[in-house]
């Protein structure tokens, strides 16, 4: 099934990372930028934890990110930590199960390798098992495997209007560029790690038809943000725009998703361990807001999910803190650092967002609204 509503609840690696372990927001579990959380994600509730508890044989494999220790966390039965975004690309050192060792090869199938390791060593066993794959790519520095490194290589790269277009009605992005839109061959060299997990995805795929697992294991892909491609003027992630906190979602699980199926149900990045609990059955922990989306995959809605929250918090990169509500019409963004700076978009009408009615006489009854529902949810969500 393809989650056609996707998206993260803060567009920045680690509170992103933290949301999905956690089932919080980030005002909750308080992971709130890229920097030191070594202590605290020691002490985090996290899916993980609850299924090892509940009898499930669990790893983590991939990206940690949150802090600079990269030792084993609570709640994995093997731990292969490949560090944040320093480390190198190839023959990357990794710490397994507490200790650092040398790798060789690319990370991304480095990575693949140890997820099929696990699955061979637990399919079929008495307990069950859970992987949480963290891959390192699509980040920079983007360095693909030798085998794609020059796919796309003949491909124009094709910009949208709002990429393209000057950026008006944005006060709080002036003087705060954040991060500059990549070149046309970073973003080839992006789309060649995508297709580099996708090797990947299908090895992981094989393994599990050959250890005849394959339809009785519940499989989700996604991304810990969205991207800008130069859409109004910016780089990278940490915008409250559609770009920035859309994400890639796909789910497989012939006991409850039809194949080639599509949803257009607002997904959020909290809703995942809430998910993975319900599918095992283990009871929800109190301190997760998200919701399982299981009744998704039989056709029904979810509960009060008119509107979306999102927020971000300033980091060294210059983007200011914000506060974003979503409903299927409006989306309202507000800059509490920030005087005479909020945003409201009609996304029926300017799917883009290039057109800030803020300012408009006729708009003032949307915004006030919007207000009063985005701090509804702020306290709904703490």
């Amino acid at each position: 099934m393809l989650m056609k509503n996707a998206y993260v609840t803060t567009p920045v690696c680690s509170p992103s990372r933290a949301t999905y372990l956690t089932g919080q927001y980030a005002q909750a579990h308080r992971v709130i930028k890229n920097t030191k959380y070594n202590e605290m994600t020691h002490k985090l509730i996290t899916y993980p934890l609850l299924l090892q508890q509940s009898g499930y044989r669990t790893a983590f494999i991939g990206k940690w990110h949150m802090g600079d220790d990269y030792t084993p966390r609570p709640g994995f039965d093997r731990w292969v930590c490949a560090g944040g975004n320093k480390e190198p690309k190839v023959d990357s050192p990794m710490n397994i199960d507490g200790q650092m060792v040398p790798t060789k090869g690319h990370v991304t199938d480095v990575l693949t390798d140890e997820t099929i390791k696990f699955i061979k060593s637990y399919a079929n066993k008495e307990k069950p098992f859970c992987v949480s794959l963290f891959h390192k790519a699509v980040h920079g520095p983007y360095k693909p495997t030798e085998r794609n490194k020059d796919l796309y290589k003949d491909e124009p790269i094709v910009r949208t209007i709002s990429a393209t277009s000057p950026v008006t009605g944005k006060p709080a992005l002036v003087g705060k560029n954040g991060q500059p839109p990549e070149t046309d061959e970073a973003i080839r060299n992006q789309l060649r790690m995508v297709v580099d997990i996708d090797d990947g995805v299908g090895r992981i795929l094989k393994t599990l038809e050959e250890e005849a697992i394959l339809d009785n294991t519940f499989i989700v892909f996604t991304s810990d943000n969205g991207y800008l491609w130069g859409e109004h003027g910016q780089g990278q992630k940490r915008l409250a725009y559609e770009e920035s906190i859309k994400i890639p979602m796909l789910v497989r699980y012939p006991a409850l998703v039809k194949a080639g199926s599509t949803s257009d149900a607002p997904i959020l990045n909290i809703d995942f361990a809430p998910t993975f609990l319900a599918l095992a059955k283990v009871p929800l922990h109190p301190q997760m807001k998200g919701q399982s989306i299981v009744p998704v995959f039989k056709g029904q809605p979810l509960v009060d999910r008119e509107s979306l929250l999102f927020e971000y918090y300033l980091e060294p990169t210059g983007i200011p803190s914000w506060k974003a509500v979503r409903t299927d019409r409006y989306k309202y963004i507000t800059y509490p650092d920030l005087t005479d700076c909020n945003e409201l978009y009609d996304l029926k009408q300017d799917p883009n967002e290039m057109n800030n009615l803020i300012k408009d006489p006729k708009a003032a009854v949307v915004v006030q609204k919007m207000e009063s529902e985005l701090q509804r949810l702020i306290t709904a969500f703490k």
